[in-house]
């Protein structure tokens, strides 16, 4: 997309909607991996899986630093971590969500309980509120985010759907510039129904129409048909 060949530079920091394969930005992930850009810090609660989602910009060693709250579908990510290639800022799944969320409402640094006592409050700021003890935990601005949705309109408005509708709320008000690609391009989201306003959207492109991935598939055993139809039958 030369849309994102435009906006991605080397070193930058990338905020990045989704969970795990759920509601990510695919098309926008491959245009980054295709802009060849690196040393990139990447805020996203996952690295999705191997050879998938932001799994794509690892094994094209185009990721510095990740900052994430999960990192157990991706084994590259894992290795890359623990052979000291990557440099990974863990934090509790509540704090990153807040902290994308305070730097998209221009709240510098907030205090929460999370972590207290722990190694992710280590060299952080500590204060006391009614005789309990809080850490300071800064808002995240990111140079760009990209971000995936259902429905947008020519002004940005967003609409995500079910499942998706999980940090790309927080990951569209947290950039700088902030890139959009939607399923359903219209001409106006119905106000009533927008998630994400456009005011905090700088571009919106149409997504391609593909396969959308699941990490791991659950189902349950489909019942016998014939075997249901005869219960309750009269002898």
């Amino acid at each position: 997309m030369n849309e994102i060949s435009q906006l991605v530079r080397n070193g930058m920091t990338i905020a990045v909607g989704g969970f795990g394969l759920s509601g990510i930005p695919s098309d926008l992930i491959e245009a980054v991996r295709d802009s060849g850009a690196t040393d990139l810090t990447i805020v996203s609660n996952n690295m999705g899986v191997d050879g998938k989602g932001l799994g794509l910009l690892l094994e094209n060693q185009q990721v510095a630093k990740v900052i994430a709250s999960y990192v157990g579908e991706n084994k590259l990510f894992a290795r890359q971590y623990l052979d000291g290639v990557l440099d990974v800022e863990f934090n509790p799944q509540g704090t990153l969500a807040e902290r994308m969320r305070a730097g998209g409402a221009g709240i510098p640094a907030f205090y929460t309980r999370t972590g207290v006592g722990t190694q992710v409050a280590e060299g952080k700021p500590t204060a006391e509120f009614d005789g309990v003890t809080y850490v300071q935990e800064r808002g995240i601005v990111a140079d760009l985010s990209l971000v995936h949705a259902h429905t947008g309109d020519q002004h940005g408005n967003l609409r995500y759907r079910l499942a998706a509708r999980n940090f790309n709320p927080v990951v569209a008000t947290c950039g700088r510039v902030t890139v959009a690609e939607v399923e359903h391009l219209v001409d106006a989201v119905d106000p009533e129904l927008v998630h994400t306003p456009g005011v905090y959207v700088t571009r919106v492109v149409q997504a391609s129409d593909r396969v959308k991935d699941i990490e791991q598939r659950t189902t349950r055993p489909r019942p016998d048909a014939s075997a249901a139809s005869t219960q309750g039958a009269p002898a």
